[in-house]
């Protein structure tokens, strides 16, 4: 990103002009960490769940999935409408000094959804042309349990930088990678000094607390929320493969893994996914919802044990219904740490479940990492 510190305007867009107001959006381009899960997800309930100002324009936009939409003709009772968290102008203390101080900003305490290491963090102007803020920065704690906003902001709680005080550019994905190697369980995003904000994304690995895992005794060893990654797909045209380990149902078609169509012969689609650790798998779901004309045809279950073991059979090649729910029970069941779920010969699939339990191999590596993650 360019920057000018002797041109406090230098990272304004120009103001609307009509037409498509993505036309002049200044993307952040395929950073590698946006593949990975947003931890801020309200699917996986994620909160804005304070803010020390919102006059503008409501806190809880930032976490909204889509991306943000403008109306030129939206003004309200206090002004111009935006779709994201706004606050107002801050001032000085007097006539004679009508500036902010330096140190003064603006901020909102959001809760991940799953906790885990950040390895990205995407803050979106989108709209905010000429009153996004100068400059902004973030910061992660860790409290278990769950806290509330006193809880957080008190003198205890030990709040760490993980990006400092940095401009920013209107209308645009500012993207910041984070090298920090820690499980955390909330952020608070800082405007300097004031100014909107369309959306926030928070990218990164889930990492679970193991004696939770252990309490529930079968879990759904592949969900985004215990742990489960996505690793590799022959194809995500349509949509992201990690939508099919997501929680709940899918609300629409585009709210799952939907492939284009296969058009070489002899060929299918396939999605590999990391368990949350070593696990024994019982029972798979596989749900084709909002899929009617294009769910896959067939599918088949593949596991391995280890990062180089072999691929052996969990289901045999399946047809399946669309939009429908299929639950197989294993005649015996299947210790694996990564799954490959094969689409024959293309099409979608919604949601895919592994219930099963944690081996006592896992639970030690999983026990371990919490640890290392969590001092």
């Amino acid at each position: 990103m360019t920057t000018n510190e002797s041109d406090p305007h230098a990272n304004d867009a120009a103001p609307y002009g009509g037409g498509d107001p993505y036309a002049d959006y200044r993307g952040a381009g395929d950073l590698p960490f946006t593949e990975l899960v947003d931890l801020a997800d309200r699917r996986l309930g994620a909160g804005v769940i304070a803010a020390n100002d919102e006059f503008f324009a409501e806190r809880e936009n930032l976490l909204i999935r889509e991306r943000a939409v403008f109306d030129p003709e939206h003004f309200g009772h206090k002004g111009k409408i935006m779709d994201g968290w706004e606050t107002r102008r801050r001032r000085g203390v007097d006539a004679e000094h009508p500036f902010p101080e330096a140190e003064d900003h603006d901020w909102a305490i959001i809760r991940l959804g799953a906790a885990g290491v950040i390895r990205g963090i995407v803050v979106d102007t989108a709209h905010f042309r000429g009153n996004y803020p100068q400059r902004v920065s973030v910061q992660a704690t860790a409290v278990e349990g769950s806290p509330s906003p006193e809880q957080l902001l008190a003198d205890d709680v030990k709040w760490e930088e993980i990006v400092p005080v940095t401009p920013v550019r209107g209308h645009a994905a500012n993207a910041f990678a984070i090298d920090v190697e820690r499980r955390f369980t909330h952020v608070r995003l800082c405007q300097h000094p004031d100014g909107g904000v369309a959306r926030l994304r928070v990218h990164g690995e889930v990492v679970p607390d193991p004696e939770w895992l252990q309490l529930l005794g079968t879990v759904d060893l592949v969900a985004v929320q215990n742990g489960g990654t996505y690793e590799d797909a022959s194809d995500k045209f349509y949509s992201s493969p990690t939508q099919i380990i997501l929680p709940g149902t899918s609300r629409k078609m585009d709210d799952g893994w939907e492939n284009r169509r296969r058009r070489v012969r002899d060929t299918n689609d396939w999605v590999r996914f990391k368990l949350v650790a070593q696990g024994a798998i019982r029972a798979v779901e596989i749900d084709t919802a909002y899929l009617k004309g294009n769910s896959a045809g067939w599918i088949a279950l593949s596991g391995r044990n280890g990062d180089s073991g072999d691929w052996f059979e969990i289901l045999p090649r399946t047809r399946l219904q669309p939009d429908t729910l299929h639950r197989f029970k294993l005649p015996a069941q299947a210790v694996a740490t990564h799954v490959r779920l094969d689409a024959f010969p293309d099409g979608g699939v919604a949601r895919m479940r592994l219930h099963g339990t944690v081996t006592e191999q896992g639970h030690a590596e999983l026990t371990a990492r919490y640890a290392d993650l969590s001092d």
